[in-house]
C-alpha cells in the first residue's frame, strides 16, 4: 500500500548552487552519495517530511528539472504484486539500489513521467556504495 510521498528528485547542473538555497530555506542534509555522479537529500526538520533529493546532471544530457515522485510503502512486493495484478506495468522487479540502501520500483504514468516506489525499510549503504547515512531515526 502506498502510505504518502517519500521524495521528490531533481535534477540540476550545479547540486552545492541547489544545496546552499535550499538550506537558506531551512532545509537540512540528510544524505550525500555518488550514485547519479553528485547526489544530496535534503528534507525539512521534522518527523515524516518528503525527501527533496538533488541529483547532478549526467554528462551531456540537458535533461533538468524534476525526475521523479516517489512513494513509500509499507511492503513493497505486496504492494509491487497487487499493482501489477491491477494492470501496472513497471520498468522492472523491486530491486536494491546499494549506494541508498532502499529496495525501489519504477513505472511510468500515462505521460510518462517516471513514478518510484520505495520501500519504508532502508538499510546501511553497501560496502563499495559511496555515500553517508547520517540519519538513522528517519525512514526515507
Amino acid at each position: 500500500m502506498l502510505v504518502r510521498i517519500d521524495h521528490i528528485e531533481m535534477v540540476v547542473k550545479n547540486v552545492e548552487e541547489f544545496v546552499s538555497f535550499y538550506k537558506q530555506l531551512g532545509f537540512e542534509e540528510i544524505l550525500r552519495t555518488t550514485h547519479h555522479h553528485l547526489s544530496v537529500e535534503m528534507k525539512l526538520p521534522g518527523p515524516n517530511q518528503p525527501v527533496y533529493e538533488i541529483h547532478e546532471v549526467e554528462e551531456g544530457s540537458e535533461k533538468v528539472g524534476i525526475d521523479h515522485i516517489a512513494f513509500l510503502v509499507d511492503d513493497m512486493q505486496k504492494t509491487y504484486d497487487g499493482l501489477e495484478a491491477n494492470g501496472v506495468k513497471f520498468l522492472r522487479e523491486p530491486h536494491l539500489v546499494p549506494a541508498s540502501g532502499r529496495v525501489l520500483a519504477n513505472t511510468r504514468d500515462p505521460r510518462g513521467f517516471k513514478v518510484q516506489l520505495v520501500s519504508a525499510k532502508r538499510d546501511a549503504p553497501q560496502a563499495g556504495a559511496r555515500g553517508t547515512n547520517p540519519f538513522q531515526e528517519h525512514e526515507h
